[in-house]
């Protein structure tokens, strides 16, 4: 199979050789034959970053940053087109409508920005970093509106003992 990035790879590998081409053609004699010599040399290594971006799915050459915190395996994980032959279907559950009564009753107590923070981040699965950028407001605001509605939820399901746990597990939730 065929994928276009495999098809993008290749024209930019040819296009990286027609380069490397006209290079040796230069004469470096002549001053634009060594200004273009500089600006061709420029274009392959562009197109050689680029190919390397394409073929391992990571900016070339940086050692430090997104690649630590894993960003790559998690988006993985989230994004099933990476895996079109697996016949993967998540588990639905069926909530009562009690539960259901529940969940409306504590989600209506959360402010409109506490309520946004925490779906995003507990029900959809986005970082805070990510929660901030979607929201346009700092990632201490983020970190501050989950903390308060956390701490609601926890005041809310107190009395009740029919939760699910979070991702953690160390908190209650209703997601």
């Amino acid at each position: 199979m065929n994928m276009w990035v495999d098809r993008l790879v290749s024209e930019y590998e040819a296009g990286r050789k027609e380069l490397a081409k006209k290079k040796g053609k230069l004469n470096t004699e002549f001053i634009s034959d060594r200004e273009d010599k500089k600006h061709i040399n420029s274009m392959i290594n562009d197109m050689s970053e680029s190919i390397e971006w394409m073929k391992t799915g990571r900016r070339p050459g940086n050692l430090r940053g997104i690649d630590k915190r894993s960003a790559y395996q998690r988006r993985a994980l989230i994004d099933m087109d990476l895996f079109p032959s697996l016949d993967i279907q998540p588990e639905e559950k069926e909530i009562s409508e009690e539960q259901k009564r529940l969940l409306v009753n504590i989600l209506v107590e959360l402010s409109h920005r506490e309520r946004q923070c925490y779906l995003l981040h507990m029900a959809q699965g986005y970082s805070m970093r990510e929660v901030a950028e979607e929201l346009k407001i700092s990632k201490a605001s983020v970190q501050k509106f989950i903390e308060r509605a956390k701490n609601k939820i926890n005041r809310k399901l107190s009395c009740h003992t029919n939760v699910v746990r979070t991702r953690t597990g160390d908190e209650k939730a209703v997601m």
